[in-house]
């Protein structure tokens, strides 16, 4: 028999435990009042002869008063439920203490792999982690109801970060209004930042802004490139006037002024590049930041847009240096590169550009890309144009603006009535179901899988709305750098943003996790089959869809279907469904899930036919989706990241390559840093194993993660399988 827990665990059934809660409740009564041990026996062989392959403790619980009063013990009983509340009342209390012992001993072992992009050591991460158990512990306990703790223990669904759900003020990711910041001036800690004059001043006021954001929100980060391109301008204007006034001939004025515009643009990208990666935010490591590369975005500034897009690349194909001296792949910043008419053929203008963004991919894991020409296709605004804007962080993608025809609701100083408005938008949050959790419960029953699916769907719903409410009572007091100084708008002091939540201006995400362990399990197929798997794999992201449709037109609030990147939570669903249903072979025998609609890391498939088989799901998760390829070493074979780019463009949304970069500070092998058969990172040329000389980085959710993953994440990691060999693609 097995006991099912308050916390949703499941342990063996051992009948001490009841023998010693009757035990203390029978020590304080006298005489008659007590229980002998044969009527204590009796008790528990009334339990185990009810033949339950299941049974919550509650249940247990209530069978021993039951009992009790049957045998006419009634202070007896009385003492029991006085007990049995008391418990309850210890349950309820404040249990931050042991996970706090725990995360400053460097003993917990979620804390320590939460996230790839943090390390637990390190003082400013660990007074985040505090206040995030804090925050933990006061959404357990007072925000959210029963059930929905309960789920979220059980794996059902995940609630996600909670550590930042007590301040009420938090929201998930955003784009940044940075242009309307720098042109029309902001204030960041009461101090007022006017409108800068030169490339090099905006750069650096870039980063105080995006430091300032990112410690007022959590999750991602977005900023343009295009915001920053007319202060090169600027810059280069003060330049040609310098030497216009040393009588300098206009040939010689141009010359020099270009000389010293390039010159301040690489010191520029250099110090928004130091800056992103040396600064901590409140959140206890570097923002989460992406950085759009968009030729199309301007008409007035496309050549100093392009200046700085190159000095970018140029930057991140060197690296940065580890404490080694030696140049290693960072993490942050995420570059996005647009891929459009004026950079995809080799007769495009910007086509430079393509090949040294493809030439950083190949060396550094960045850019991703973003194709304008399938994006338009499917992001349509209410007049039926379609649009083309990044993702907030790392894969968030806001709902077409469906908001022009209210105004100005964010009231931002560079609003254009009639043009779809992105930055200055966000999303509210997300919880994701777990989808082979829905399919095991089934026991393979087709109606009883949908009849599920619905009771889950509604518990995630119920979860938004938390999340919506708790930011409806938020006024702009709360974060005046987001709500009054225009990050994401200007409102007045006090007023509330709880216009900013509907009518589409932002989003609220459904997750979801594990699409090819659902499909499997109820079909027996892979959804990449291109036959019944692919089918019911379409029908459940159609029913997804469907449902936050429902949910959007009943509320007027952006329900969206979100890809979740679940970095942590693919190891906790794993394990969640080895308790509750066992091990099944192709499910749950592995140490984590499959990460939204992808093809598993486990299953043979070429580039090519993944990413156009992933773009008909990708289709389907319009709030967030990514899709990638696994590819060797291809700096070598430029051309092969080319014909991949190529293919992006003309079939999919949003991609990415990942490729490896690592380094041993011991031996100075550069070169794939190995996983061994105990899922340990090791050196191949020497050995080492020691996480603190080894620079490793992997993408795992879309960012790339430099500070070592979780065992479930290390065995996805380890079972990836190429998808390109590195012969020039056909």
């Amino acid at each position: 028999m097995k006991i099912i827990k308050r916390d949703g665990h499941i342990v063996d059934y051992d009948p001490e435990k009841i023998r010693v809660a009757i035990g203390k409740a029978n020590n304080e009564v006298k005489g008659k009042d007590k229980v002998s041990e044969q009527e204590i026996k009796e008790i528990i062989k009334y339990i185990e002869d009810l033949n339950k392959k299941r049974i919550l403790v509650e249940d247990i619980q209530d069978i021993i008063e039951q009992k009790l009063m049957e045998f006419d013990k009634y202070q007896l009983a009385k003492k029991y439920i006085t007990y049995r509340y008391t418990r309850e009342l210890v349950r309820k209390a404040n249990t931050t203490d042991q996970s706090i012992k725990e995360l400053i001993e460097g003993e917990n072992e979620y804390w320590n792999s939460e996230n790839s992009n943090k390390n637990a050591e390190v003082v400013t991460t660990q007074r985040d982690y505090l206040a995030g158990i804090t925050s933990t512990d006061i959404t357990r306990r007072f925000l959210l109801p029963e059930d929905i703790v309960k789920a979220h223990d059980e794996g059902i669904i995940h609630f996600h970060d909670a550590d930042y759900f007590a301040q009420n003020a938090l929201h998930n990711c955003e784009l940044i209004n940075l242009d309307d910041m720098l042109q029309n001036g902001t204030i960041i800690n009461g101090v007022m930042i006017e409108k800068p004059h030169r490339f090099i001043t905006a750069a650096t006021i870039a980063t105080q802004i995006i430091l300032a954001v990112t410690s007022s929100s959590y999750g991602g980060a977005t900023v343009s490139l295009t915001h920053l391109a007319p202060f090169v301008r600027a810059s280069y204007e003060k330049y040609y006037k310098k030497y216009k006034e040393r009588n300098l001939s206009e040939e010689e004025c141009k010359k020099f002024a270009d000389q010293d515009t390039r010159k301040e643009v690489e010191d520029g990208v250099q110090t928004f590049n130091y800056q992103v990666n040396s600064m901590t935010n409140t959140n206890g490591q570097a923002p989460f930041l992406s950085v759009s590369m968009y030729i199309g975005e301007t008409d007035e500034y496309k050549e100093e847009l392009a200046m700085i897009i190159e000095e970018f690349l140029r930057q991140r194909i060197l690296g940065f240096k580890n404490e080694k001296g030696v140049y290693i792949t960072p993490a942050f910043p995420k570059l996005l590169y647009v891929l459009e008419e004026d950079n995809i053929h080799e007769d495009s203008k910007y086509w430079y550009l393509t090949e040294l963004a493809a030439k950083c991919t190949a060396k550094r894991m960045v850019p991703d890309y973003i194709s304008e020409k399938v994006m338009k296709e499917l992001k349509k605004n209410e007049y039926g144009d379609g649009e083309c804007y990044p993702c907030m962080g790392c894969r968030s993608f806001l709902t077409p603006d469906r908001t022009m025809s209210l105004g100005n609701i964010a009231k931002a100083k560079n609003y254009v009535p009639g043009k779809g408005k992105y930055y200055g938008r966000f999303n509210q949050g997300v919880v994701t179901i777990n989808l082979p959790d829905v399919a095991l419960s089934s026991k393979k029953d087709m109606d009883k899988f949908w009849e599920i699916f619905d009771e889950r769907l509604e518990l995630c719903h119920k979860a938004l709305q938390l999340r919506h409410n708790r930011l409806s009572n938020v006024t702009s007091d709360v974060a005046p750098i987001l709500w009054q100084h225009g990050a994401l708008a200007r409102l007045e002091k006090g007023e509330s943003i709880h216009e900013l939540l509907r009518h589409g201006y932002s989003t609220i995400s459904l997750g979801y996790a594990g699409l090819y362990e659902c499909v499997k399990y109820m079909t027996g197929h892979s959804h990449t089959d291109n036959g019944e798997g692919k089918e019911f794999g379409l029908k459940v992201m159609n029913h997804l869809n469907d449902a936050a449709k429902k949910w959007k037109e009943e509320e007027d609030i952006d329900y969206s279907v979100y890809g979740t990147p679940i970095e942590s939570t693919t190891y906790k669903f794993a394990k969640c469904l080895r308790e509750r249903f066992g091990t099944v072979k192709g499910i749950t025998d592995r140490g984590y899930i499959t990460n939204s609609y992808h093809v598993p890391v486990f299953e043979e498939i070429d580039a090519f036919s993944k990413l156009q088989l992933e773009s008909e799901f990708q289709r389907l998760s319009p709030g967030g989706a990514i899709s990638y390829v696994e590819t060797p070493n291809l700096q070598n074979n430029i051309e092969a990241v080319i014909d991949i780019i190529k293919f992006i463009y003309d079939n999919i949304m949003y991609a990415e390559l990942n490729t490896k970069s690592d380094y041993c500070q011991k031996c100075g092998y550069s070169g794939e840093i190995q996983i061994d058969e105990d899922l340990e990172w090791y050196c191949p040329n020497c050995g080492n194993k020691d996480h603190n000389t080894l620079n490793v980085a992997r993408r795992t959710c879309g960012y790339i993660g430099t500070n070592f993953w979780n065992k479930g994440r290390t065995q996805e990691i380890k079972e990836r399988v190429l998808h390109i060999d590195n012969k020039v693609a056909d």
